[in-house]
């Protein structure tokens, strides 16, 4: 069975041990499976990959937050399904034209690159307030990797004349070589500096 019907899921390898557990590369056809999956703790990493950067694409702009210098507001792509699977389908098409390799292999490496390992928490004791770096769990680190992927091509496609899926393509395929020019790469950067420095 091949997503879309055009890629194969056999030969993608996850190359992070810590990470195998938690990146599902189940063949599916069409990535959707209704909800069945939701509202169940961690059984979101039973669900396909692939389903999952398709569901952080459903969202809406923060607004009050900047991403990567924009305040991106308004309904964004929430609860349109069949249109950010359209975007995705199109994206691994630009991707597999200028790599020349399976799109769901240049995600997975993207994802495996993206996920900071180490983040801060805040610690209140004796009235006083400080953060201490904590390692990240291994789920949180694909939660976190889908996440930046998804918002970076949101704010790169945000007031620009460079389509959606061409944003999202570029994001997945710089964020696979560990370009600096990511902004996956950039946040998980920072967070890992800031936990360096809360040592």
């Amino acid at each position: 069975m091949k997503l879309f019907g055009k890629w194969g899921f056999e030969d993608v390898e996850v190359k992070n041990e810590g990470l195998k557990r938690y990146i599902s590369l189940n063949p599916v056809h069409i990535p959707h499976t209704g909800g069945r999956l939701s509202g169940k703790p961690f059984v979101k990493s039973r669900m396909n990959i692939v389903e999952r950067l398709i569901n952080k694409l459903m969202r809406s702009g923060q607004g009050t937050k900047k991403v990567a210098g924009h305040f991106i507001r308004g309904g964004g792509n929430t609860g349109k399904k069949q249109n950010a699977i359209k975007i995705v389908k199109k994206a691994f098409e630009i991707i597999e034209i200028e790599t020349k390799q399976n799109p769901i292999q240049v995600l997975v490496n993207a994802i495996a690159n993206a996920g900071p390992r180490e983040e801060t928490t805040t610690i209140i004791y004796g009235g006083i307030r400080y953060h201490q770096a904590i390692d990240v769990s291994p789920q949180r680190r694909v939660d976190f990797a889908l996440k930046y992927i998804a918002l970076g091509a949101f704010a790169t496609a945000f007031n620009s004349p460079k389509s959606i899926e061409r944003c999202l393509a570029d994001g997945i395929i710089l964020t696979a070589n560990s370009d600096t020019k990511s902004y996956a790469i950039q946040r998980k950067e920072e967070t890992e500096r800031i936990a360096q420095s809360a040592r």
